[in-house]
């Protein structure tokens, strides 16, 4: 909690006061979200309507205070209540910032949690048999391509497997489905973006898995378990692989974090209405509220992955519940 009113507050500067430091006035800042030649009353109306007037911690006890128990805002002509959690109104939008996080996070998970499972399956085997076999064909030709999958930047990858498996050879449909509408279909168009963000990812994992791999077989225990008659499968999963895992779920705590915090270019290159996309779109008309709930939003995800990250070790590791 201390954590996330520490983000909230940082974030609120970033917005708020650097560019108060920078120069900019409250009426400069007010007089983005009025049309061309506005009158000093516009301004001073928008300005006001918006809270921008007041000094810079009335500002944010308003907006902490609007999570915690609603706020009310006064559009020009109409006041309208905001229900807790409420993360501010859209300056461009005048629409609630909460309900377009909510309706766009299905999307952002589909993404986050189909690309996981394909990126931590693929790169801990190809990780696994990599380190069985060091420096082996087998073992070069995938951290070649380990090597090319972290090299290659999304709007590549994603761009080239659109023209390939959509408009090329029409494999995959174009318009995302929601699960509970057709799962079939969910999973048919979003599996272009799975692929090519697990590429992203996969590369890393099985880099990380060889090396731990490599370092914990040759550790005393798999050599007495080994020397015990042991099956060598029991040996590399239950022994090998399960001591070489801690490192792996740091990564894929803080992985899985930021990508339920929106997949900004993923999401943007499959035209995916996700929280990403939103927070693309924001960024793009200087729209602070939305940036504001996509930055807190990413940061609860983050706390919240390395809470059962902290909670995982100690069933991937023995040693950490002795400790």
């Amino acid at each position: 909690m201390i954590l996330l009113l520490v983000v909230s507050a940082v974030t609120f500067g970033i917005f708020f006061l650097l560019p108060r430091l920078a120069g900019q006035t409250a009426d400069q800042l007010a007089q983005q979200y009025i049309g061309k030649s506005p009158s000093a009353a516009d301004i001073a109306a928008v300005k006001h309507n918006l809270g921008l007037d007041q000094p810079l911690y009335l500002q944010y006890w308003h907006f902490i205070k609007g999570i915690v128990a609603g706020a009310t805002y006064n559009l020009g002509p109409t006041t309208v209540h905001c229900d807790a959690p409420c993360f501010g109104y859209s300056f461009k939008d005048h629409v609630e910032v909460w309900p377009q996080l909510t309706s766009r996070l299905p999307v952002t998970i589909s993404l986050a949690a189909g690309a996981a499972v394909l990126w931590l399956l693929s790169g801990v085997t190809v990780g696994v048999i990599s380190a069985l076999k060091p420096r082996s064909f087998f073992d070069r030709a995938f951290m070649g391509v380990a090597l090319a999958g972290v090299s290659l930047p999304m709007f590549f990858t994603g761009n080239l497997a659109i023209l390939l498996f959509t408009y090329q050879w029409p494999i995959f449909g174009r318009t995302y489905v929601p699960f509970t509408e057709n799962p079939a279909q969910w999973a048919n168009t979003l599996f272009p973006a799975w692929c090519s963000l697990a590429l992203l990812y996969s590369a890393i994992y099985a880099r990380l898995t060889r090396s731990g791999m490599l370092e914990t077989m040759n550790e005393d225990f798999i050599r007495t378990a080994r020397a015990k008659g042991l099956r060598e499968r029991n040996v590399v999963v239950k022994h090998g692989l399960r001591a070489a895992l801690t490192p792996i779920i740091t990564v894929f705590g803080m992985d899985l974090g930021l990508l339920l915090g929106g997949a900004l270019i993923t999401e943007s290159v499959f035209s995916l209405h996700g929280i990403g996309q939103y927070a693309v779109q924001s960024i793009e008309s200087n729209d602070l509220p939305p940036i504001l709930g996509v930055t807190l939003l990413a940061a609860f995800f983050v706390v919240i992955a390395n809470l059962l990250v902290d909670l995982l070790y100690a069933a991937a590791d023995p040693r950490v519940r002795l400790s």
